[in-house]
């Protein structure tokens, strides 16, 4: 039989790895381009002095010294400086401007699903209602997220940009990660079947006989289960917070990493490619810890005592 710890121990491997594979991935992308990496930067028909800027960028020396020098500036908050975008800004400026309103963005996006999942476990959400919301969910992001944008237009015009332009693009972008591309139905479905498969093993059963509440049995059980599933939901809002950042014109690290990609900056694409694997690194933390909790509890939990047959109960 599989050790219980070994799932969240490879779960915990990956979260440590994961930041540190994605930037060295796009580092072996950037090398792999046609060309040297400085040349893509500064051709040397059109500017001057390449050379400089390859030692300045650590591009002269292969794709393991600009890695090495780039992750050990990044551990200590230093991203560099932005080569195209912004050039010579502060990539960390970048980011302190574009992570705020992503994070908004998805916590915004997550609450439909946060609220679907609890009314799917508890019942409030009735099986119905999953039609619906399959349909609404038939939408794609980038068909909805145009809409939004155009809404946003007709409205505001001139004036999208400012405080309540801004905000009314927030909340259209919400919906869009909440409700496009099946978000809200999986989320209901996926809850409701993993409760539903839950019931009926013999322990709900018998806590029903105790008048127990069932829910506040299966929860400690399911807890593994959601939490992957809550990953898996916070995932599928961050592929598609570039699509809406992009359409709605929201600066976020989405728009970021579009900009950084469309102008070939390297720099900002680490950066922004790097806070993604940094927070799908998080969550693949909390789902390993959540399951290694959950398995020690259950494994201290009293036994449940075996019945006496009756009749040795009858014989004493």
């Amino acid at each position: 039989m599989k050790a219980w710890w070994l799932r969240p121990m490879v779960r915990l491997v990956a979260a440590l790895i994961l930041p540190f594979a994605v930037p060295a991935i796009i580092t072996m992308m950037i090398w792999a381009l046609p060309g040297d990496p400085a040349e893509i930067i500064c051709p040397p028909e059109i500017c001057q002095g390449t050379e400089v800027l390859a030692a300045r960028w650590n591009l002269d020396g292969g794709p393991w010294k600009f890695f090495s020098a780039w992750i050990t500036g990044a551990m200590q908050g230093d991203f560099g400086k932005s080569w195209r975008l912004d050039q010579g800004g502060s990539v960390y400026d970048l980011l302190a401007e574009s992570v705020p309103t992503t994070t908004v963005l998805i916590l915004a996006g997550l609450l439909p699903l946060l609220l679907g999942a609890i009314g799917a476990a508890t019942g409030l959400i009735p099986r119905r209602v999953d039609p619906v919301a399959s349909a609404v969910g038939l939408v794609p992001a980038v068909v909805f997220a145009l809409l939004c944008a155009a809404v946003v237009e007709l409205n505001y015009g001139a004036q999208s940009f400012d405080t309540e332009g801004s905000l009314v693009r927030l909340a259209l972008g919400a919906l869009v990660l909440g409700f496009a591309d099946g978000a809200f139905a999986g989320a209901t479905t996926g809850v409701r079947a993993l409760f539903s498969t839950e019931r009926k093993q013999r322990y709900v059963g018998v806590a029903l006989l105790r008048g127990e509440r069932p829910l506040a049995n299966m929860l400690p059980n399911v807890a593994p289960a959601l939490a992957g599933q809550l990953r898996a939901r916070v995932l599928h809002l961050l592929s598609g917070t570039v699509v809406v950042e992009v359409v709605l014109r929201i600066n976020g690290i989405g728009d970021l990493l579009w900009s950084g990609t469309l102008l070939q900056d390297f720099g900002v694409v680490l950066a922004a490619a790097t806070s993604f694997a940094a927070l799908s690194a998080a969550l693949l933390f909390i789902q390993a810890v959540t399951e290694i909790v959950v398995a020690l509890v259950v494994r201290r939990a009293p036994a449940i005592p075996t019945a006496v047959p009756v009749a040795q109960r009858a014989a004493s």
